[in-house]
């Protein structure tokens, strides 16, 4: 990332930098719970804001760290389900915790 994003929700000043982004996806994974997954867009939403200018920015920054992520093996990259190559996907993704499949039982969220 060459700079940090700005949120024009926060107040002046505040920036969103790759270890605020970072510290939230894990937030977010962990919360979670285990076999449960979480959307890019619950990691940049929670930074930007609910408007798609605030947040939508985000969603590249969230990429890059998610994989940096999992190739550390810290988090999942999942693609229907199954665990992908952190170098090697497309399309739309969630987010678990290190070394699992995702739960298809009650309280899993669908992919978006």
């Amino acid at each position: 990332m060459s700079g940090p994003e700005q949120n024009p929700d926060r107040k002046p000043g505040r920036t969103v930098d790759e270890a605020l982004i970072e510290t939230t996806l894990l937030d977010l994974v962990d919360g979670r719970g285990p076999g449960k997954t979480v959307c890019p867009s619950e990691v940049a939403r929670a930074l930007g804001g609910p408007h798609p200018d605030g947040w939508g920015r985000l969603m590249q920054p969230v990429r890059r760290i998610a994989v940096r992520l999992a190739k550390a093996g810290r988090i999942t990259i999942l693609r229907k389900g199954r665990p992908v190559d952190p170098d090697d996907f497309r399309g739309v993704y969630r987010l678990g915790p290190a070394g699992g499949e995702a739960s298809s039982g009650p309280g899993s969220q669908p992919e978006v």
